[in-house]
């Protein structure tokens, strides 16, 4: 049996890079006070999943991270600039790694490229009928391009987590790896996926904070009980 730790993530500024500026933006409509807020809790949430592993001995993991093109001395670069950049995504990576995980290339280069050309678009529009447009045409290649990223996201774990061997896939939310990874891999959600794509949708759908928001809220910062 193989074993892999899903942790379902909400991106940030600091996890952005280049895109930062494009995810700024796209938060403008949420109000300052609401958006503030919204960043106190993700940043809790990563509290809660670091405490999580922190205990745990995961030497020989094997760590899988949404849009990692590379392993080696240039999946560690990446690791290292997420870090200077005050990700706390990539600051657990970098624990995990100085405990024993092992970094595995995730993603394909050309997959994120393409996704990130389409933001960059948006992001650069000089007029909102160019946003629009290339907002338009971002929606109609996502859920391809997507399911593309997925399905090679999923292939990897299969091809490199070997048998008795534990992973920890760090994913967005909204990606559906799950479905194409094969049965004879345990998987346990240490925040369940569903609870985090409904607390993001909610927050996208507020002027201000709703009780269902603040429920949500209270699950994603919540301690994680062992799994």
């Amino acid at each position: 049996m193989r074993k892999l730790y899903l942790v379902p993530i909400i991106h940030t500024s600091a996890d952005m890079g280049s895109l930062a500026s494009a995810l700024e933006a796209g938060a403008a409509g949420l109000g300052q006070e609401l958006w503030q807020k919204h960043k106190g809790i993700v940043s809790r949430l990563w509290d809660s999943i670091a405490e999580f592993f922190a205990s745990m001995d995961v030497k020989g993991f094997r760590i899988y991270q949404d849009g990692l093109v590379a392993d080696g001395p240039d999946g560690l670069r990446i690791v290292k600039e997420g870090i200077n950049q005050g990700s706390k995504n990539y600051r657990l990576i970098g624990d995990l790694l100085q405990k024993g995980a092992v970094l595995v290339k995730t993603e394909d280069l050309t997959l994120v490229k393409q996704e990130h050309g389409y933001i960059l678009q948006i992001a650069r529009a000089k007029s909102p009928r160019e946003k629009q447009a290339a907002a338009l045409g971002y929606k109609l290649a996502q859920n391809k391009l997507l399911k593309r990223r997925d399905d090679f996201i999923a292939a990897r774990i299969a091809e490199t987590l070997e048998e008795g061997e534990t992973g920890i896939l760090f994913i967005g939310a909204y990606h559906d790896v799950l479905s194409g990874t094969p049965d004879d891999i345990q998987v346990s959600q240490v925040k369940d996926i569903a609870k985090v794509r409904e607390y993001h949708k909610t927050l996208l759908s507020l002027k201000k904070p709703s009780q269902r928001f603040h429920q949500l809220a209270d699950y994603l910062v919540s301690p994680i009980p062992r799994i």
